[in-house]
């Protein structure tokens, strides 16, 4: 028996606009469409499927991972598909429970939230190995970590030493409602052939103006508002993309120990004007 859309939609609590976003990503496709009329029905035997999407979706998983668990080859491998994401729900909780401390600090405007002391630099051009890739504010945990990954790989294929710590470039502002372009950098000595998605280039600012952040990752919009309030109300003028440099490492140190420096590249006004 065939069960047409709007009836299955109420049957598995899961809108038609969703049911037809699964048939599109391949997650839950209708038992039969019309050709005439493209409507579309369901078997009863599928409520189950719709049932597991429904629950995973309800847990934020996202519809590639669903469809892994759904044509997993047993109960094993759906299972530890399972665990990352809940691994990943958990690292999400405790970085939500760090920012409902850092907003309570924020408010009460405690000594640790106070403005970043800032500094401006000379700075010398550095030759970097880096991945430039597209990103959103979901999924830009994961795209940099790949990045590095590969930057290492590479770098370990050329027997190269890494010649300073690790980096993030933003090129975009990354928020809720905008992605964009980031680069994930590893300073090196020498240059070496690009490949495999990385290249090798200078990274250049003739200044910088920069401030360490003492903390987790999640509070360093802080150093970044003390940074553009800093540059709004000085004679310098933005003039690169920032750059996010990790001088410890997160898997040996406690989030409340980790040290990242900020660096905007930066001209003063006048200095620009006769650029132009």
């Amino acid at each position: 028996m065939l069960i047409p859309i709007g009836q299955f939609s109420r049957i598995v609590r899961l809108s038609v606009k969703a049911l037809r976003l699964y048939a599109d990503r391949g997650l839950l496709l209708p038992a039969y469409t019309d050709s005439e009329t493209s409507y579309r029905y369901y078997k009863a035997s599928q409520a189950k499927r719709a049932e597991i999407i429904r629950i995973l979706r309800s847990v934020d998983m996202p519809l590639n991972e669903i469809l892994e668990v759904l044509d997993a080859g047993g109960p094993a491998e759906a299972g530890n598909i399972l665990l990352v994401h809940r691994e990943r729900m958990e690292d999400r909780l405790r970085i939500q429970e760090r920012m409902l401390v850092y907003l309570e600090s924020l408010i009460e405007n405690k000594e640790r939230i106070m403005p970043h002391k800032i500094t401006v630099i000379s700075a010398s051009p550095i030759m970097v190995a880096g991945v430039r890739m597209h990103t959103a504010l979901n999924t830009i945990k994961e795209d940099v970590g790949q990045g590095f990954s590969k930057i290492m790989q590479g770098i370990g294929e050329k027997r190269y030493v890494p010649a300073g710590p690790p980096m993030l470039v933003y090129h975009d502002v990354i928020d809720e409602e905008s992605d964009g372009e980031v680069e994930v950098c590893i300073p090196v000595q020498t240059t070496f052939a690009s490949g495999d998605g990385y290249q090798c280039h200078m990274l250049e600012a003739d200044h910088v103006a920069t401030t360490v952040h003492y903390g987790p990752y999640e509070e360093l919009s802080s150093a970044y508002h003390s940074m553009l309030a800093w540059i709004g109300e000085s004679t310098y003028e933005l003039a690169g993309s920032p750059r996010e440099i990790y001088l410890n490492d997160p898997r040996t140190v406690s989030p409340d120990e980790l040290q990242t420096k900020l660096e905007f590249p930066v001209a003063t006004r006048a200095a620009k004007e006769a650029s132009k």
